[in-house]
């Protein structure tokens, strides 16, 4: 399940856009203002952001440049959506680092073609492109992953599993979910599966000191944090 970040500080838009994401599959954070944008984004890194222009303290323009001026926010796909309907204001906007320029008033309808269109784009970037959480590299064009060039063997499916997890870093995860995920929705095999190949990953991080990261959340299902043992290597 993507997660949309929706910046908004108008509540019945915000409200609009959150039942439409919601109906549509998305899971949706919203935020009035660019400081709780920061903070939602800190926290959590979403799938996509809808950032209006106009909004309390800072301004989504200036928001957006923020995020691309960061390495972990450099790729984060975002649809600027606002009254601004200026040729000069859309220049503004797609040059700040948005990737998408929608105005008010939106149809609905285009605004979730606009979302699965900027997420198709994307999509072949993050599958192809290497992935850094904490120490722990990942690169799916040479199936390699590795801590500080101490390589890791994992099997096929632990791999898809950790892709999955360095790619959503820090969301808890159902076991339904990641069946669906890393699996396929069209495979039936049972959840406690998703638990054999966690310890068998966990185990296979262990040698580099990783297998902490993979955080049981009880009651919900597992998680990808930064969070890593500081003594040495192994040889």
């Amino acid at each position: 399940m993507s997660q949309v970040l929706v910046v908004e500080d108008e509540s019945a838009i915000a409200e609009l856009m959150s039942i439409n994401l919601r109906h549509a599959g998305y899971e949706v954070v919203v935020a009035a203002t660019a400081d709780e944008a920061l903070v939602q984004v800190d926290r959590v890194l979403p799938d996509l952001v809808v950032l209006d222009w106009m909004l309390p303290g800072e301004s989504g323009i200036t928001l957006a440049k923020r995020w691309r001026s960061q390495p972990r926010t450099r790729e984060l796909p975002i649809i600027m959506l606002t009254a601004r309907a200026a040729e000069s204001d859309k220049i503004s906007g797609l040059d700040a680092g948005a990737d998408d320029y929608l105005t008010k008033p939106f149809s609905t309808h285009e605004l979730m073609a606009r979302i699965r269109a900027v997420l198709r784009r994307k999509a072949p970037e993050a599958l192809d492109a290497a992935v850094e959480v904490g120490p722990l590299k990942l690169d799916p064009a040479t199936r390699r992953v590795s801590r500080e060039g101490q390589e890791v063997r994992v099997g096929p499916t632990e791999f898809r599993l950790l892709h999955f997890f360095m790619t959503h870093p820090e969301r808890v995860h159902s076991r339904s979910q990641l069946l669906d995920r890393v699996w396929g929705d069209h495979v039936f095999i049972e959840e406690r599966t998703v638990d054999v190949h966690v310890k068998r990953l966990r185990e296979a991080l262990n040698p580099v000191n990783c297998s902490q990261m993979i955080e049981t959340v009880r009651g919900a299902g597992y998680r990808l944090t930064q969070q890593v043992q500081s003594q040495s290597l192994s040889a």
